[in-house]
């Protein structure tokens, strides 16, 4: 698929199958995350695959957004691994690691499977459930898996502003 159509044909989505992940399709989106381009190169993007039903079951206590999705992804970031911009100190590790999430999400349209960013979580309750990510910053979890049957994209999909509202020539 063409870059602009699948950034336009993929929508968040919030009604999953049972169908499970193929792993094959599941190395491809955590590549994706992997090689997503990062200040420095310094890489402090982690990515956790929560597939278990234990597992899904800890994350699903940490959100207000119940998806019963078959996986989900949770990316975080390493605050010591990150950049640090010398001007004034800020942290590029939140920024590297939202990158990482845009290429998963595509990466997963691409392969016909769907997901939804969702940032609308407690980050406390969540390293209190997954001992494995102390000392990160996690920023989204992905709930990853196949549309359900009638699954379809929000009334507001669509909806966007005019260009010439959000980019300005200077």
């Amino acid at each position: 698929m063409e870059f602009l159509q699948l950034s336009e044909a993929r929508y968040s989505l919030r009604k999953f199958s049972d169908r499970p992940v193929e792993a094959e399709k599941l190395a491809a989106i955590l590549e994706a995350g992997r090689s997503a381009p990062t200040a420095h190169n310094l890489q402090p993007q982690r990515m956790f695959v929560l597939q278990s039903p234990e597992a899904l079951e800890k994350a699903d206590a940490c959100t207000a957004a119940h998806f019963h999705p078959p996986v989900i992804l949770v990316v975080a970031y390493d605050p010591e691994a990150a950049w640090k911009r010398e001007t004034d100190g800020k942290n590029h590790g939140e920024i590297d690691a939202a990158i990482a999430a845009t290429q998963m999400m595509l990466e997963a349209a691409d392969l016909g499977l769907g997901t939804t960013y969702v940032g609308m979580f407690e980050p406390e309750k969540l390293l209190a459930a997954f001992p494995e990510m102390a000392g990160l910053c996690p920023i989204a979890m992905l709930p990853l898996g196949y549309p359900a049957e009638g699954a379809h994209p929000s009334r507001l999909h669509a909806d966007r502003k005019p260009l010439e509202e959000l980019a300005k020539y200077l």
